[in-house]
């Protein structure tokens, strides 16, 4: 059987500059930059950071005859919860808004997620699998693409309002037998060291 594995998220490090919207605002931001409110002022946006984070992990999955299908609920894999959020938003601009505007900025496919959202390990989070042919060793495991990013918003001629961004684009889980090759990820790889035997080819390339 071929192993099973969420949607890749490739990490790494973006930096850069983007000004969005419209100089016009429904006021000059001034002094503080939040005197009045402004909806349509520019991001500039800087320290861009994208990974990959293990949250979730099985305990040890171990098969000695076929079999057909396979559940478990899967553990966080520690007491850290993360939640989409906004420091320093300007006035009259959301932390949604603030959000949506990053995502224009990296051209994501999917929205980037919101303040309201939760990640799965507040949900509680199960792992299925049913191929029918499952034998030896396995590892299961759960991640996020976390998302974090510094803004400077300017309205007209006023001083930038400064705040940071931390969110997600995307999470997954994971189902792999031991004897196959290592799949990219970090989540992967923590969850292969610590679940699969220490011969195992998905161990040792962990290391």
């Amino acid at each position: 059987m071929r192993g099973m594995v969420g949607r890749a998220c490739t990490a790494g490090l973006v930096i850069g500059v983007l000004v969005t919207g419209l100089t016009a605002c429904t006021g000059d931001a001034g002094g503080d930059g939040k005197a009045e409110a402004c909806t349509n002022g520019t991001y500039a946006w800087s320290r861009v950071q994208r990974t990959e984070k293990l949250t979730e992990m099985s305990d040890p999955i171990s098969f000695e005859k076929r079999t057909a299908s396979y559940s478990a609920r899967l553990k966080p894999v520690d007491d850290k919860v993360y939640r989409p959020s906004v420091t320093g938003a300007p006035r009259g601009i959301g932390a949604a808004a603030v959000i949506t505007a990053l995502g224009r900025h990296l051209a994501v496919e999917e929205p980037l997620a919101g303040p309201s959202e939760k990640e799965p390990t507040e949900l509680g989070h199960y792992f299925e699998a049913a191929t029918g042919d499952l034998k030896g060793d396995y590892y299961s495991w759960g991640y996020i693409k976390m998302v974090t990013a510094d803004f400077a918003y300017t309205c007209g001629n006023g001083e930038p309002v400064k705040g940071q961004v931390l969110t997600w684009e995307g999470t997954g889980s994971g189902f792999m037998p031991c004897s196959e090759e290592l799949p990219e990820g970090v989540g992967a790889r923590a969850a292969a060291r610590a679940l699969c035997p220490a011969a195992s080819r998905a161990a040792r390339a962990a290391d």
